[in-house]
């Protein structure tokens, strides 16, 4: 599984990269998690406003801040 953040390495983007870390260890997951802070490449991607979250290439959220819980949600589905 790759997990990518999307942002610019705001507050908010690095408190999601911290969520989604840990949302995958209580799943006992081991993706790959990968910030992306290129502004093009974000924009490349259709998001305009970060943070967003790709998994494996998905963008499967943009401009919200998720919890560990709403997280793990996404990590399952």
């Amino acid at each position: 599984m790759r997990i990518e953040v999307l942002g610019t390495g705001c507050p908010k983007c690095e408190t999601l990269v911290k969520n989604v870390t840990e949302a995958a260890r209580q799943l006992d997951l081991q993706p790959e998690i990968i910030k992306v802070t290129d502004i093009a490449e974000i924009a490349r991607r259709g998001v305009l406003m970060p943070p967003a979250l790709c998994i494996d290439g998905e963008v499967k959220l943009v401009g919200k801040l998720a919890t560990v819980e709403e997280l793990k949600g996404l990590l399952e589905s």
